[in-house]
């Protein structure tokens, strides 16, 4: 795309407008970091453009003090209080949909994001969120405790101008092939591999 034009216009009977603004769906995978770092990114981006912002976290610890989660929620706030920017929604794993920091099965783990994935879907139905950010969803996916087709299918049929952002490795080939935009992301080189754990702002 060289200076963003495109290099092919289709017959599709939209114009340019139309087409320029229907909604997006997003996978962000691979092995490198950065995943859900560039999806939070796009979030900041549609808080600019007004759009209410949902956050689905699905793996990551409940114990987590996620940056990105203080700093979106206080947009939220501040929206609230000078109606600039849009309402966020941050759904943290541990209030009813986290296996990671709490005892049980896995099919009560299965359960539990199989309930997250119902409330999205409900989501959807009542076009909640401009942007849903579903952060680590491939999982899921991958475990075999949400239904791929189920997702492909709901994704395909969301109503309205809903754009979408799934994060996470191992994407499947379903997902990645309803997605309009899929990025790799790939390691070059980590601090993990010289020996250096992670750290407050860069990790999280």
């Amino acid at each position: 795309m060289p200076q963003g034009k495109p290099t092919t216009i289709p017959n599709d009977g939209l114009t340019t407008r139309q087409r320029r603004r229907r909604p997006i769906l997003a996978v962000h995978t691979g092995p490198g970091k950065g995943k859900s770092t560039a999806a939070f990114g796009l979030a900041l981006r549609g808080w600019n453009a007004g759009w209410p912002i949902g956050v689905f976290q699905f793996v990551k610890s409940a114990k987590w003090r996620v940056g990105e989660e203080d700093a979106l929620t206080a947009l939220g706030e501040y929206h609230a209080q000078t109606g600039k920017g849009a309402p966020v929604t941050w759904h943290k794993m541990g209030e009813g949909w986290s296996w990671i920091q709490r005892a049980g099965t896995e099919a009560d783990h299965a359960r539990d994001a199989a309930e997250g994935w119902e409330q999205i879907k409900r989501d959807f139905a009542a076009e909640s969120y401009g942007l849903y950010v579903l952060d680590e969803f491939t999982y899921p996916m991958k475990w075999g405790w949400v239904d791929v087709d189920d997702v492909v299918e709901t994704l395909g049929n969301r109503p309205g101008s809903q754009h979408v952002v799934i994060t996470g490795r191992d994407a499947h080939p379903s997902l990645l092939e309803a997605a309009d935009l899929v990025t790799e992301m790939t390691k070059v080189k980590h601090p993990m591999d010289a020996g250096q754990k992670g750290q407050k702002g860069i990790e999280w």
